[in-house]
């Protein structure tokens, strides 16, 4: 379209539908961002945009429009954070995308934080070429640099030497096995047909109302599945230590503690917005996408529930270091 805009000699007029220098009405950027987030392709998008609105766009604009959230994602990425974080949760997602002229699979970190106020935040996201102790301790490092100074608990799934990593840089903070991640890892040894009953078994020894009793009932299981699923029971024998922590607290609290709706949910979302791509150009454009499916997705978490109880229970167990926390960022 082209637009004859009258001239002034004092240069005083200035359009007001379409200003100068503008060649997109305002919002258009916005609608290509949000259908970006949405998983969609760029082939999708110029079809979208072709017929609800009988433009043609071309892929450099999508592109261009796109481009404009790496500046974002940086900020978001360096932003500072807060203090103390009652429960973090660690876990890693893996993602095709062209590195060094081939594609791979490589693994994307993702650390989801709560706050004293039971509120849930994405406190970055990062990509290696795997999951690996070594790199979360350079994503922990990275953490405390922005401003973290302690975590109470930190849930991560059975990573070897995950829990010293995190030990290293947080050395008070209290490692929590996921027992999502642990059921889950158990269920991969047992074929299909089985795999309902033995998670039907395993439920009373993360429900138990004890550590003792767990461990009584993780011996029941072993009985019963021991010589079909020898590493199920080794599995959890090996990891018991750090499984164990949570049957400190009311059962409200436990299950706060070792998983979340939203933290279960957050991955899955993510690669229901990625499936649509068979790879990223370059890590940039994979971490670009999934920022804006964050900010989608997080838009709609709530406090987390029941936290108010397990606040209460952090402030008898480390009251000391929750305001030795807060003292130093006022200072």
């Amino acid at each position: 379209m082209e637009l004859e805009v009258p001239r002034d000699r004092a240069s005083t007029f200035e359009p007001q539908i379409l200003p100068k220098h503008q060649t997109r009405f305002t919002g258009f950027d916005d609608k290509i961002i949000s259908m970006y987030a949405r998983g969609m392709t760029t082939r999708d998008i110029e079809g979208h945009l072709r017929e609800i609105y009988g433009v043609d766009v071309s892929p450099a604009l999508v592109s261009q429009v796109t481009e404009a959230v790496n500046e974002e994602v940086k900020r978001w990425q360096s932003r500072a954070l807060e203090p103390i974080y009652g429960i973090v949760y660690l876990d890693a997602l893996y993602v095709k995308m062209r590195h060094e002229g081939r594609v791979e699979n490589r693994a994307v970190y993702v650390a989801i934080g709560v706050d004293l106020e039971g509120q849930k935040d994405v406190l970055g996201l990062w990509a290696s070429a795997n999951e690996g102790a070594k790199f979360w301790l350079s994503v922990l490092t990275d953490l405390k640099n922005r401003g973290v100074k302690d975590m109470l608990i930190v849930c991560v799934d059975g990573l070897k030497g995950f829990p010293q990593a995190i030990e290293a840089v947080f050395p008070l903070a209290q490692v929590q096995l996921c027992i999502v991640h642990l059921v889950r890892a158990s269920l991969s040894y047992v074929n299909w047909k089985e795999r309902k009953q033995v998670a039907a078994d395993l439920k009373p020894i993360y429900r138990a109302a004890t550590a003792v009793e767990a461990e009584m009932n993780l011996d029941q299981f072993i009985a019963t599945w021991g010589r079909k699923y020898k590493a199920i029971g080794k599995l959890w024998k090996e990891n018991w230590e750090r499984v164990i922590p949570f049957f400190e607290f009311p059962e409200e609290v436990r299950k706060v503690i070792y998983t979340t709706n939203a933290v279960e949910a957050l991955p899955r979302g993510l690669r229901k917005i990625i499936k649509n791509r068979g790879s990223f150009p370059s890590e940039e454009a994979a971490l670009k996408l999934l920022y804006l499916a964050l900010r989608n997705i997080s838009a709609k978490w709530e406090t987390v529930q029941h936290f108010k109880q397990a606040l209460n229970q952090f402030e008898v167990l480390w009251g000391d270091r929750i305001r030795a926390a807060q003292r130093g960022a006022a200072a």
